[in-house]
């Protein structure tokens, strides 16, 4: 699956092209959200462009495109709409006060309405008018706060795990910056792996992000 980029998805076609990705990744119906396109968060052109940065920051050109130029910024718009890795859950009673102004009315957060605020915050200025060298000293403060043992239910979790999923269900990701090898009926329980091979694309939870 290629996820596009370009202009972007329209109201009307988020179910459908939800539903697809759903059925792709095996995601059981139950644990997706479909909400009605009036209740759908429409991004606007420079949050698209906020998510398509942030998105090759977490993963970056190397001998393969980054996970922005491959359209996973559109991926992540849509799946957050659509309540992929439980974006659409009401928040917690613990949830940070700092939250409630991004509360939707079902009780779940508009992440990256968050995501704009808060690293505009953090940069004094919107994230997209700072220097590349800023933007990602920004990104690496936010991750490491993001992922701290104290803090499981922080936003930038769930959009660092869109992102993730996003890249490595593309064309790109998949079968790239992947291992990919087609192998039906057969199990190899045991494969020589030496330090810096790429993971199969049959398994990349696995794949070491540091």
């Amino acid at each position: 699956m290629t996820h596009g980029a370009g202009a972007g998805i329209r109201r009307r076609e988020f179910a459908g092209v939800f539903a697809m990705l759903a059925l792709a990744l095996g995601i059981p119906a139950a644990a997706v959200h479909l909400s009605r396109p009036e209740d759908l968060d429409e991004a606007t052109d420079l949050q698209r462009r906020l998510i398509a940065e942030v998105s090759n920051i977490v993963i970056p050109r190397t001998d393969t495109a980054g996970a922005g130029e491959l359209g996973v910024g559109d991926f992540v718009i849509l799946a957050l709409a659509h309540g992929l890795e439980g974006s659409r859950a009401p928040m917690s009673a613990q949830a940070l006060p700092v939250l409630a102004r991004f509360r939707r009315p079902d009780g779940s957060l508009r992440h990256l309405q968050w995501l704009e605020h808060e690293l505009g915050i953090r940069g004094k200025g919107h994230f997209m008018t700072l220097s590349p060298d800023h933007r990602r000293e920004l990104l690496r403060a936010l991750d490491a706060e993001g992922f701290a043992q104290d803090n499981p239910q922080h936003p930038w979790r769930t959009i660092k795990a869109l992102i993730l999923t996003g890249y490595y269900t593309s064309e790109v990701g998949g079968s790239q910056d992947l291992r990919y090898e087609l192998t039906p009926g057969r199990w190899d329980p045991n494969l020589p792996l030496e330090p810096g091979d790429r993971a199969f694309s049959s398994d990349w939870t696995a794949v070491d992000f540091g």
